[in-house]
């Protein structure tokens, strides 16, 4: 192993790492049924991904003829080796927990999902008609022959070979059948707590599509395509044809993954790897059924007693309602700083409030926003165009190039702009990944700014999914950073300085690093930071946290998914220690403690949308806070402290290994989270 092996984990195997620690909620026990069945189908919907865009560029490097080395000091080609062992380990550990564990747990709690043979003669005749009346009119056989070519398999569709035999004239021909994406993956009997898979149902009914011929095999596999986009960035006008552009052609990237069912015959594989330019390492065969992630279907259904006990949505206590009336945020906020955790706190009763509270405040005069990702439903979008139409200044910077959610950003775009929002794209070469909310209001003889600062998306969908931290203020340093920052964005205007804001990717980095260093030159002993995160992979950073721990600096990190530090190494990284959160909530904001950060003895805490990553420090722009609010600040010193004592849901990195802290624990930081946001009560400061 040279240098960067030993002071750096590879950072696509520390991803897989993370999606075994998913797999791993879906393998407990004392996880309930359903939630079990959801758990792997977000690990097979993070695998997708993981082909879609790292997958498919490294083989892009190979193709390339690429020879540098990763950080930990792999080739390309190196990396695609160990990611195909892996990958085969942890799907068939899948595969088995789904046809050994939870599909037959599921069944013995009368949620069954069934084969063909299962069913009785009742059972057969209502399917009968469904496929004649829902399925058959969609499909298409498509054959394959000297006058057919080979169709094309477009990307995460899952298909069905079909080899059938001519009675007549006695010959074996191929077809493919797709089975339609617009129809739900499991189809429920009458009793709706049994399912059939489509494919099997579809293969059931072969002789209706397939007249007169005799099916000899039948077998489903499915295509993962290089679904990342490549864009050439010129104008901002040209962008949104850019991305739209790629988008479609994302349909027709190359194959970087085949998934077959174990039982497909060796002819039709060899067919499909030479059709789709597949060789055996990107051959992947299955046990239980192809795409996992159709699960969500399974999920869904309405059986509380399977799932984990819901916790309820907390209004923060600042703005909870008297009576019938609402709380004017806008007062709130005039007298003190306001931070929320979501789920816990319910990001409609702040977030949404605060923003449709604006669009509706007649003193209001404009509201600017970035957008990331939102929902589809978005009450956020429904409040900016009803702002725009009241005549209030509008601004909304969508980010067309977030991943997977490019046509629902360009879409966002369109609506906005005809509803007379100002609509940017933000800037050349970068992605806009800062989450930043500044409405300027008519108050006395001025304008005063009330802004919010997340670490997640304005997404009122995940925002009950993801735990996430927000700051809302209207202290006038911040309001000058976010509008310097978004002069910066819509305009030309070049940098300013910031005093409470880090912005990448100009201060960012150099920001952290003199934050580190600073901890390294506090007197002996009082040096500390803690970091939580979604990913540490910056190797310049993870160097400068070596650094600090060579300097007596304790370091605790707090990452969910990719870490490539490699905690606990003598000479190296002893004061450090890594544990991942993986629980109910997908465990997503970002905060940074810094001990003596204002000075010694001082602590500075920032939160934001960066991860320490070279993408996020070099390519996006990211912005930071420094909270500065006493009772926010201490708040967020307990959400630290509970998430670093949980032990029932989290896992502890030592060099390479991760290790569950304890078998079964007592402290489950999710669930005290959810305490803490219902009893927390911070006395308001004094009026500004």
């Amino acid at each position: 192993m040279d240098d960067g092996g030993q002071r750096f984990i590879n950072r696509e195997l520390s991803w897989l790492e993370f999606n075994e620690r998913v797999l791993n909620l879906a393998v407990d026990p004392a996880t309930p049924p359903l939630e079990r069945a959801k758990y792997l189908a977000i690990f097979s919907q993070n695998l997708d991904e993981f082909f879609q865009v790292r997958v498919a560029g490294l083989l892009d490097r190979v193709d390339a003829g690429v020879l540098d080395r990763s950080p930990d000091g792999l080739t390309a080609g190196e990396q695609l080796v160990h990611i195909g062992r892996r990958v085969r380990l942890l799907s068939r550990r899948a595969d088995k927990l789904y046809l050994n564990e939870v599909a037959p747990q599921l069944a013995s709690l009368g949620v069954c999902i069934v084969s063909w043979a299962d069913l009785d003669d009742a059972d057969r005749a209502h399917l009968h008609a469904e496929f004649a009346q829902r399925i058959f009119p969609v499909l298409t056989p498509l054959a394959v022959d000297p006058g057919h070519p080979f169709p094309y398999i477009s990307n995460l569709s899952l298909n069905l070979a079909v080899q059938v035999s001519d009675p007549v004239e006695g010959e074996t021909r191929f077809a493919r059948v797709k089975v339609p994406q617009v129809l739900p993956r499991f189809v429920a009997l009458p009793d709706a707590e049994r399912f059939i898979p489509l494919e099997q149902l579809i293969a059931a009914h072969l002789g209706a599509l397939f007249h007169g011929m005799t099916i000899a095999h039948r077998v489903a596999f499915r295509v993962t395509r290089n679904a990342d986009l490549a864009l050439e960035e010129t104008e901002a006008e040209d962008l949104l044809a850019a991305v739209e552009m790629e988008v479609r052609r994302r349909r027709f990237g190359k194959a970087v993954r085949l998934q077959v069912h174990a039982d497909m015959s060796d002819e039709v594989l060899e067919l499909l790897q030479r059709e789709l330019d597949v060789d055996d390492q990107h051959t992947h065969r299955h046990d239980a059924p192809l795409d996992l992630s159709g699960l969500w279907s399974i999920y869904a259904i309405d059986r509380p007693d399977l799932k984990f006990p819901q916790l309820p949505r907390i209004t923060p206590r600042a703005l909870a309602r008297p009576a019938e009336e609402e709380v004017d945020v806008f007062s709130v906020l005039r007298r003190r700083d306001l931070l929320v955790q979501h789920p816990y706190e319910s990001f409609s009763e702040s977030t949404d409030t605060f923003i449709r509270q604006a669009s509706e405040d007649p003193q209001v005069q404009a509201i600017k926003l970035t957008l990331y990702r939102t929902s589809g439903d978005s009450p956020i979008i429904a409040s900016l165009i009803r702002a725009a139409e009241a005549g209030k200044q509008v601004v909304a910077l969508v980010e067309l190039k977030a991943r997977f959610d490019e046509a629902n950003n360009i879409e966002w775009a369109r609506r906005l702009e005809r509803a007379g929002v100002h609509v940017v794209y933000g800037l050349v070469g970068l992605k806009t990944h800062t989450k930043v909310v500044l409405v300027a209001r008519a108050e006395g003889d001025g304008v005063r700014c009330y802004c919010h600062i997340g670490t997640g998306n304005y997404n009122e969908r995940t925002a009950r999914l993801y735990e996430d931290c927000a700051v809302f203020t209207s202290a006038d340093d911040v309001a000058t950073d976010v509008q310097r920052l978004f002069n910066v964005l819509t305009g030309y205007s070049r940098e300013a300085g910031y005093r409470r804001l880090l912005v990448a990717p100009e201060h960012l980095r150099s920001g952290f690093i003199e934050l580190i260093r600073g901890e390294r030159a506090a007197p002996p002993g009082t040096g500390a930071i803690i970091m939580k995160m979604n990913s540490l992979a910056d190797p310049a950073l993870i160097d400068e946290l070596y650094a600090a721990s060579s300097d007596g600096v304790r370091i605790q990190l707090i990452v969910r998914g990719i870490c490539c530090l490699r905690p606990g190494v003598p000479g190296l990284s002893e004061h450090i220690t890594v544990r991942s959160i993986v629980g109910r909530y997908l465990e997503h904001s970002r905060v940074f403690r810094f001990a003596n950060g204002s000075g010694p003895g001082r602590p500075l805490t920032y939160l934001g949308s960066a991860d320490l990553m070279p993408r996020n420090l070099d390519r996006r722009v990211e912005a930071l806070v420094a909270v500065a609010d006493p009772a926010s600040q201490r708040r967020l010193d307990e959400i630290l402290r509970i998430t670093l004592d949980d032990d029932v849901r989290a896992w502890e990195l030592h060099n390479d290994v991760w290790e569950r802290v304890a078998e079964r624990g007592e402290r489950e930081a999710q669930v005290e989270l959810h305490e803490l946001a219902r009893t927390w009560w911070a006395e308001p400061a004094p009026t500004r």
